[in-house]
């Protein structure tokens, strides 16, 4: 690990909110929370019946918006305001746990829980409560028009070009909590290190791109990630 970073990327996945009690969206039965992901997440489902969609992600909210930040999280938080660097977040996270932890430079690369697109004029409602087929635009006033502002399968990718520009100048990247199985995210760290960055991978296991990565660190992000943020802050001040 090297005393001086200037630019850091952090690409968190589902791994660092279950620490915080939320499921996984992958998980070992194909289901998301009871539900087929073909039933909720993709853009023919919402086509077919987007009211089933909306009742999905509506019961969702409860529980992810009582779901507090753990020590990975904060961890992060903490190096972005104590490390001289441009730190910058890429969740792959619907959820605000980064936002509760007070992070800034956070690109939701699939979109958040709590807001919703607006299919007829593209603006985006920021809410914590129901959204259906009957909400009016408040920018357009137009009805039922409204879309889970989440990235269904068939649909591409948030923030896409400033993703490409964080990864190809950055010279630290992290990857905290995500299987490095779902394109194009998992091929994020062959970029970063295509351009030069070291990497590092937080896991409870060796995901199977790991050929890129140059450091693994395995364990529960909650422990492995606050003494690592640690030791860089006293490696950069020269206490280690």
């Amino acid at each position: 690990m090297k005393q001086n970073y200037s630019s850091i990327v952090i690409l968190t996945g589902a791994g660092i909110s279950a620490e915080s009690g939320l499921s996984t969206f992958r998980s070992e039965n194909g289901l998301w929370n009871h539900h087929r992901v073909e039933d909720v997440a993709t853009i023919e489902a919402f086509q077919r019946n987007p009211e089933y969609v909306h009742e999905f992600y509506n019961e969702l909210k409860p529980e992810l918006l009582k779901a507090k930040p753990n020590p990975a999280h904060l961890a992060i938080t903490k190096l972005q305001n104590e490390y001289p660097a441009c730190v910058s977040i890429i969740t792959q996270n619907v959820d605000t746990l980064h936002e509760k932890a007070k992070s800034h430079n956070i690109y939701h690369i699939h979109g958040q829980i709590n807001q919703a697109v607006c299919l007829n004029c593209g603006q985006i409602l920021e809410t914590w409560g129901d959204v259906s087929t009957e909400t009016v635009c408040p920018h357009c006033a137009v009805a039922g028009m409204m879309k889970p502002n989440i990235v269904f399968f068939g649909e591409n990718l948030l923030f896409m070009d400033k993703v490409e520009k964080l990864l190809s100048t950055c010279d630290l990247f992290l990857s905290v909590g995500t299987s490095g199985v779902v394109f194009p995210a998992a091929a994020f760290v062959q970029t970063a290190k295509l351009y030069g960055a070291e990497t590092f991978e937080f896991n409870l296991e060796k995901t199977s791109n790991n050929f890129y990565f140059d450091h693994h660190i395995f364990g529960k992000a909650g422990e492995t990630l606050p003494k690592f943020v640690d030791d860089l802050l006293a490696t950069k001040s020269g206490q280690l």
